[in-house]
């Protein structure tokens, strides 16, 4: 006896083949029942599956049998499986990639299919010797078909998914170019691609523009994860555009295009967006790109209503950020008043026109640590309260009254006259807008405070830390 059988019947060998045939071939005549069963399995292990239609699942169950077909085939004629074997795989997994399914799902049911075929393998082989070997002798082969086959699988994937990438920003860019030239969507494709990203052009959704400048690296900076090299620069604008486009959730995806040198983005805030808030997860997003040596400057508009006013938009993100130091930051004009950005765009006569009494005050107050300053701001803020001014700058009425004293003494201004106030808050403004250094020309940005009064010298750019 070998192996259980004896050999006036057949060899041990002769037995394998036979019990691995007999496998094989009640496997091909429970196609159908695997294949239902796999596709129940994966519904069962892979949420995204579970979520899909009827139609998907039907998709997935003829390729399974299709799957189990080709597997079979390989197997009964003891060969290597070939691309024609698996040639249908390329457009189910375009298929899965246009669904939506991630990767790692669409993998994760090749697993399933090759389980539920290996545990029928098992089942069909019973408990003779024969039958184990027989089983035994089909498990290499099977893990080399799904190897294959998902590897295949994969790359097809892989392959969609950048075609699809690459179109959907070519279609972005041409949205944008469209809506920066003042026209609107006509095309099919480019109108899906506008409400995609809320952008109707027949509605009043408030939006504003967000345009990004890459800077050369800061000095100190930890290693970058974006790659080094002669591409580094367009490597570094796509990860920043695509943290841009994250920055702001409302239901629709945000426009986000790198456009020459510059990423512009078009956030949609949508009814009862707030435009600070957006400003503040763009400063978050900024920050976070230092970690990978990425350095931007960052402009945004003001908010608008409706794609026709995105061409200004543009122009006025682009304006602002010459407001910004070297070293990058966010200038967001949603921050800041209209009184502050004329002291901002304001050129040299209009620092020269300011009473030199003014200017001596505001550069020795600067350089003592600007307590002076910081009083007229509260003053104002306070609506000229000397009381609530005090206890805003957390100090005695008496102090307060002291300090109101000396700038009335060294200006010749009375903080109680509104003429007098103006002109120093205005003159504070202009001085503001200069650097510490005033024979520099690079312009500083004013500090910020909370209150938007419109006495209070108002909201500081972000400028890093």
């Amino acid at each position: 006896m070998s192996g259980g059988f004896s050999t006036g019947t057949l060899t041990a060998a002769e037995a394998v083949r036979a019990e691995r045939t007999r496998i094989l071939s009640e496997l091909l005549d429970d196609l159908d029942d695997l294949a239902e069963t796999a596709v129940r399995t994966m519904r069962a292990e892979i949420p995204a599956y579970a979520a899909q239609e009827a139609a998907f699942h039907a998709d997935v169950r003829d390729q399974v049998v299709q799957h189990y077909r080709s597997k079979l085939a390989v197997l009964f004629e003891d060969r290597t499986v070939t691309l024609d074997d698996i040639a249908f795989t390329r457009r189910a997994a375009m298929r899965r990639a246009r669904a939506g399914v991630a990767l790692a799902d669409y993998i994760n049911a090749f697993r399933v299919g090759q389980q539920v075929f290996w545990e029928a393998v098992i089942e069909r082989a019973g408990r003779s010797f024969a039958g184990h070997d027989a089983a035994l002798s089909l498990a290499a082969p099977l893990m080399r078909y799904c190897d294959f086959a998902s590897t295949h699988a994969a790359n097809a994937y892989m392959e969609f998914q950048q075609y699809a990438a690459a179109e959907a920003v070519r279609e972005s860019r041409d949205l944008l170019e469209t809506f920066l030239a003042g026209g609107t969507p006509t095309r099919g494709r480019q109108i899906a691609a506008a409400q995609a990203h809320g952008l109707w052009p027949e509605t009043s959704t408030p939006m504003l523009v967000v345009i990004a400048v890459l800077l050369p690296q800061t000095p100190g900076v930890c290693a970058a994860a974006v790659p080094t090299g002669p591409d580094r620069g367009a490597d570094a604008r796509h990860a920043a555009c695509a943290a841009i486009a994250r920055t702001w959730g409302n239901g629709t995806r945000t426009l986000s295009v790198v456009r020459h040198s510059e990423i512009v983005a078009v956030p949609v805030l949508g009814p009862g967006g707030d435009p600070e808030e957006l400003c503040d997860r763009l400063q978050a997003v900024r920050e976070s790109l230092l970690s990978e040596e990425i350095v931007l400057a960052m402009g945004v508009s003001t908010v608008i209503d409706g794609t026709a006013r995105i061409p200004q938009a543009y122009q006025e993100a682009r304006a602002v950020l010459e407001f910004l130091p070297e070293e990058g930051g966010v200038a967001a004009l949603p921050r800041i008043t209209p009184f502050q950005y004329l002291a901002l765009r304001a050129d040299d006569t209009a620092r020269h026109l300011v009473d030199p009494r003014i200017t001596s005050l505001l550069a020795e107050d600067r350089a003592r640590g600007g307590v002076l300053t910081a009083t007229i701001r509260a003053f104002a803020a306070a609506d000229l309260n000397l009381r609530a001014a005090a206890e805003r700058l957390q100090i005695h009425p008496n102090t307060a009254q002291y300090r109101l004293r000396r700038i009335r003494e060294r200006t010749g201004r009375n903080l109680r006259r509104i003429n007098d106030l103006v002109d120093l808050l205005v003159a504070i403004s202009l001085y503001d807008s200069l650097p510490p250094d005033t024979n520099s020309g690079r312009r500083r940005l004013a500090t910020a405070t909370d209150d938007r009064h419109a006495g209070r010298a108002y909201g500081r750019f972000h400028e890093p830390r």
